[in-house]
């Protein structure tokens, strides 16, 4: 029987440097595990180590840490709830907690990373973000609740800082940075919607604070990195971390490119 190498740490360093991450980068990954293939020494940590040895002390590491399980009962799907508990649910969910709050749908990697020393982590209940390193407090300080991904949000401060993103084994679908662009451009069906958030509890209930967001969706990402790629060879690598498909792409340019392809394609 042939064993296949293990993976070590040196081994996604190394692959992750061919890639074109930097020390220095302020780096947005989002993750899976699972694409890596093989047994990794040390597993989930080892992956987070390797990020954070190849971009160095002055590198900044960033990955989403959402909650979206704490919504209003109203709005589930697959599976809904049934209305006669939507009270009930509301008094007994759990408020958001930045150092306590599990991440939903993000995978092992950034749930295991937002529990590291030294990350701190976005006050969002819904959609936040945990970073470490020269940036983080900067990036993950201040996350209003209005507009969550947008002008104000982590994103956004990543953009000014000129980061990168990386997309390790995952699709567009999985790139939070395109939910920016919709929020700067101007494109058919955007509205605002009024949302729900578990924030605090008081006398034995969990209150729920109002605020406003607009309607934005994910199921076009897919063809809008398409396209991207295919318009904008000079602005993003492919390549593997070792059995990882993987793309590395600058920020900016997939915001100013996915503003631009939802006003010219969303909604025809």
């Amino acid at each position: 029987m042939i064993v296949e190498r293990p993976v070590t740490i040196e081994d996604i360093s190394k692959d992750l440097r061919n890639l074109g991450v930097k020390p220095g980068m302020t780096l947005l990954v989002h993750s899976s595990l699972k694409s890596l293939g093989g047994w990794v020494v040390g597993g989930v940590e080892a992956v987070i180590m390797a990020l954070e040895e190849v971009l160095g002390d002055e590198g900044t590491l960033v990955m989403p840490t959402q909650s979206p399980n704490l919504t209003d009962p109203s709005i589930w799907r697959n599976p809904s709830a049934d209305s006669k508990w939507w009270q009930l649910i509301r008094d007994f969910m759990p408020p958001y907690d930045k150092d306590f709050t599990l991440t939903t749908g993000m995978g092992q990697i950034p749930e295991t990373f937002r529990k590291q020393a030294g990350v701190v982590r976005s006050a969002h209940p819904h959609v936040s973000f945990a970073a470490k390193g020269k940036h983080a407090k900067v990036i993950t300080q201040s996350h209003p609740l209005s507009d969550s991904l947008g002008q104000t949000s982590p994103l956004a401060k990543m953009y000014e800082l000129g980061a990168y993103v990386l997309l390790l084994g995952v699709t567009y679908e999985s790139n939070t940075s395109f939910h920016l662009a919709e929020y700067r451009g101007n494109w058919k069906g955007k509205r605002k919607r009024t949302v729900y958030a578990p924030v605090r509890r008081e006398g034995g209930k969990t209150i729920w604070e109002e605020y406003s967001d607009i309607n934005y969706d994910s199921g076009d990402f897919g063809k809008v990195g398409a396209d991207f790629e295919r318009e904008c060879p000079e602005a993003y690598t492919r390549g593997n971390v070792q059995n990882s498909s993987c793309i590395i792409a600058q920020q900016r340019a997939m915001v100013n490119y996915a503003v631009k392809w939802l006003e010219a394609n969303r909604g025809l």
